[in-house]
C-alpha cells in the first residue's frame, strides 16, 4: 500500500491516505487518483510508512526522511516530514530530519522524561 499525506497551508499535514499500489504505480498516479476521488486540486506528497530518520525499517529506499503524521510539516527544501518542534531547546539533525535534545537519552534501559526546565532528563516514576 502507498501512503500519501495532503498538505494544508504552510505545508503542514492534514490527512495522510492509504492507496492500493495498483493505483499508485507512481507518486502522480496517487496524486490524481486522490484528487479525482474527493474532487480537489489539494497538494498530496507520498510518504513511506517504513520510513524514519532517514532510515527504511525494512532494508529499502528511504522515502522523505520520515513517515508523514498530521501535524507534521512537509520541507520543500530538504524534501522531507520533519514532526513539530517538541521543545525550544532541542535542534534539527539535518541527516534524520528528527529533532533531539541537547543531551543524550540515557541509555540505561530506563524510562525518561525531557525537562526542559533544567535541561536534563529525568527518571520517569
Amino acid at each position: 500500500m502507498a501512503h500519501f499525506a495532503r498538505l494544508g497551508v504552510g505545508n503542514v499535514v492534514v490527512k495522510v491516505h492509504v492507496v492500493s499500489n495498483d493505483v499508485a504505480t507512481t507518486e502522480q498516479a496517487g496524486v490524481d487518483f486522490l484528487n479525482n476521488l474527493f474532487n480537489t486540486r489539494d497538494v498530496w506528497k507520498q510518504t513511506s510508512y517504513n520510513t524514519q530518520g532517514g532510515e527504511h525499517k525494512l532494508g529499502g529506499t528511504p522515502f522523505r526522511k520520515n513517515y508523514a503524521s498530521i501535524g507534521f510539516k512537509y520541507d520543500q527544501t530538504r524534501d522531507a516530514f520533519i514532526a513539530p518542534k517538541p521543545y525550544q531547546s532541542w535542534t534539527l539533525n539535518e541527516d534524520t530530519c528528527q529533532w533531539e535534545a541537547p543531551v543524550a537519552y540515557p541509555d540505561d534501559g530506563q524510562i525518561y522524561n525531557w525537562n526542559e526546565e533544567t535541561q536534563q532528563w529525568d527518571l520517569d516514576e
